[in-house]
């Protein structure tokens, strides 16, 4: 079954749409709280929406969008709303860290010669090593806890919220954490 976001969260409001589009209807860019997938909202005539605001786009009645207008493309995406995305991003790393430490402790080969971990940004193969062996040993608690233990890596949290930004904006091979 495919995960569908209850919420979003509003990352630009362009209230007369996109410039040099022809239609001046509302569009309001945002996040799909759960899923990370960038989506296009379009909201009810006459409701003002701001960033950062937390809408509901479930399947019941909705108070502030109209409709989904899709998938929002990364080239689409204003500059505003990269700002906001990266603020995003860090949030919900932080906030959600065992989730990540989860990663961590259960990253799996994806085959012989490819490990999730390497999908990271600045992890190779002697990270890699390292990062199994310590598992090991005993499991991750916090990022603190992988910095720690294992010695010359790459900040875990960056790599993590650096790995979601490019699954957001560039066609990925693999993707660990946008849905």
């Amino acid at each position: 079954m495919i995960e569908k976001d209850q919420y979003a969260i509003v990352l630009d409001y362009l209230p007369y749409g996109y410039p040099m589009n022809g239609k001046p209807i509302p569009i309001a860019q945002a996040i799909g709280e759960n899923t990370l997938v960038l989506l296009e909202l379009i909201p009810r005539r006459g409701t003002v929406i701001e960033q950062k605001e937390k809408v509901y786009i479930g399947p019941d009645k909705r108070d502030k969008i109209h409709y989904i207008g899709g998938r929002l493309p990364f080239d689409k995406v204003t500059e505003t709303a990269k700002i906001q995305l990266q603020e995003y991003i860090s949030g919900v790393v932080a906030e959600q860290e065992k989730k990540y430490i989860d990663f961590f402790n259960n990253a799996q080969a994806i085959n012989t010669r490819l490990h999730q971990f390497e999908l990271l940004p600045g992890f190779g193969q002697k990270h890699t090593q390292e990062l199994i062996k310590a598992r090991e040993e005993k499991p991750f608690e916090s990022f603190e806890d992988i910095k720690k233990r294992v010695h010359n890596i790459p900040d875990p949290k960056k790599a993590i919220e650096r790995r979601i930004y490019d699954e957001l904006s560039q066609k990925q091979r693999f993707n660990l954490f946008v849905k």
